[in-house]
């Protein structure tokens, strides 16, 4: 069978005409818009977006065989570029502002959501993105919950975030053995400045790499000298998961100066 799905890339082919629909609403493409659809599979969704007209599409798979599908199945309408998402260059996001979509592979879905989060020339209008269930909680979860963690924090540094709705494993084939949620980023107009975004991916590991010790440990690590607790009114005996957001971002720019 040739589009039999590859387990070793995590593809699940979302087959339901009623989510693939809610997906490019979402997306709200205009006619000068640029597209990137991550992960197109067989092309189920990128012939929604292709209905709607955008400026440009371009479509990232991996999968050697679906791309040379994909080339067969839409020819001029899309640029496709054979290749791992982890693996395009930044320059690539230069001077695009995109709206990205992307039904992503289970097993790397938070590494693609941390290089989005931390790489400065990324551009979007919006990110309409699809996630195992369990990730997605993990997004959008609160402080003070066991789902709130590093990529709560690197997530919403850069956008507002929005939960659209479940996807049964019905939805897909093969059918996975889990729910996928569907979540709608969009960036901040003004987030908080951080001098370069690798030093909240640095400090967010720092934390949640051992989220159940004391915090008084990761900033003993983070910082060198001596760290005034009482300036960002926290204590040292919390866990990781009892800083917010915002503080989290504070404690950024207070080691960004301890650098300098």
């Amino acid at each position: 069978m040739l589009n039999r799905p590859k387990k070793s890339l995590g593809q699940n082919f979302l087959h339901d005409q009623n989510i693939l629909k809610i997906i490019v609403k979402q997306g709200n493409i205009k006619n000068n818009d640029q597209v990137l659809e991550i992960g197109p599979g067989t092309g189920n969704l990128t012939a929604h977006i292709i209905s709607q007209k955008p400026k440009k599409i371009f479509l990232i798979e991996k999968d050697k065989v679906l791309s040379n599908e994909l080339k067969k199945r839409f020819e001029s309408k899309v640029e496709i570029i054979t290749n791992d998402i982890l693996e395009i260059s930044s320059d690539f996001y230069k001077n695009k502002n995109f709206i990205i979509f992307g039904n992503l592979p289970y097993n790397i879905s938070t590494k693609i959501l941390t290089q989005f989060c931390l790489d400065e020339f990324l551009l979007v209008t919006k990110l309409v993105l699809m996630f195992q269930k369990e990730v997605a909680d993990r997004i959008i979860a609160k402080v003070n919950t066991n789902k709130y963690g590093r990529l709560t924090i690197l997530a919403n540094w850069k956008f507002n975030i929005k939960k659209i709705c479940d996807v049964s494993p019905n939805s897909f084939f093969p059918k996975p053995k889990v729910q996928s949620s569907i979540l709608e980023f969009l960036p901040k107009k003004k987030k908080f400045l951080i001098k370069d975004p690798k030093n909240i991916g640095k400090v967010t590991n720092v934390f949640f790499s051992q989220r159940r010790k004391m915090i008084k440990k990761p900033i003993n690590i983070l910082f060198k000298k001596s760290f005034d607790y009482s300036k960002f009114n926290i204590n040292p005996f919390d866990r990781p998961q009892n800083i917010s957001i915002e503080k989290y971002f504070e404690i950024t720019k207070e080691f960004e100066n301890s650098l300098s």
